[in-house]
């Protein structure tokens, strides 16, 4: 079965974008087949994967509106096994439109419907806020993966988004799950790091991914170049953390398929 899953936290700064990028890469070189879309109007998912958000073949507004067919907005990664729907300022209009439409939760949903088994996984990049985009990405997922940083409102941030996850499952979409919590920009030497680390463990011991993400100049970079950590600098420790990631998903999906 097709994982879909929703890069998501309400805050903002936490790593979604990095994750979505890097996650969707370091999956395709695992011979995955995956699908990028990038439900932010930033349209920094498109960027980082070396697309052009503001001169898509087709918008993906116009896709999610219903007029335009999904498979004139699908584009292929450069030198990657990818493949993306790409975001944009578009994303915002949609937005107001989906918002007179009586299914507008569906929207997403609705255009994965015939595509979504070509694919092994779908990494949707939502906006830093619990917006219509965000609703319609997590009502089209069937898991949640949630970067945050290990900071001082990380965990009050966590209850917030875990309650909106809670709501959206009782009304939308029953098979709505947390994949994983991802520790991103991750310092070890760092006594709060380490503090907060300590008690995600606690709280969500199921849930918290063993792979953290470390602060790394060489992942910051990578974006400036239109490319995934892999890509830029294949040797560095955000790349290999990120593979390291992709690796510990599969085994985790092979499992649960398994049991």
């Amino acid at each position: 079965m097709t994982k879909i899953i929703a890069v998501a936290n309400q805050k903002g700064g936490v790593g979604k974008t990095t994750t979505s990028v890097n996650l969707a890469t370091s999956l395709a070189v695992m011979k995955r087949k995956v699908l990028i879309i990038d439900m932010d109007p930033q349209g920094n998912a498109t960027t980082g994967v070396g697309l052009d958000k503001h001169t898509p073949p087709v918008l993906l507004s116009d896709v999610l509106l219903g007029d335009a067919q999904v498979e004139a907005a699908i584009q292929a990664v450069p030198n990657t096994n990818i493949e993306a729907l790409a975001g944009g300022p578009d994303l915002t209009i949609a937005e107001f439109q989906m918002m007179k439409m009586d299914d507008r939760e569906f929207c997403l949903h609705k255009v994965l419907g015939d595509i979504k088994s070509r694919y092994d996984f779908i990494i949707i990049d939502c906006p830093p806020s619990l917006n219509m985009l965000t609703v319609n990405a997590l009502v089209a997922a069937n898991g949640v993966l949630i970067p945050m940083q290990c900071e001082y409102y990380a965990l009050e941030g966590l209850s917030a988004l875990v309650g909106s996850i809670n709501t959206i499952r009782k009304n939308a979409n029953p098979g709505l799950e947390i994949t994983g919590v991802l520790r991103t920009m991750y310092d070890p030497r760092n006594n709060l790091s380490r503090d907060v680390s300590k008690q995600l463990s606690e709280y969500y011991p199921d849930k918290l991914y063993n792979t953290s993400i470390p602060r790394n100049v060489r992942l910051a970079e990578a974006p400036s170049h239109g490319l995934p950590a892999l890509l830029y600098d294949k040797r560095s420790s955000g790349a290999l953390a990120y593979l390291a990631l992709a690796a510990e998903m599969i085994r985790k999906e092979a499992a649960r398929e398994a049991a």
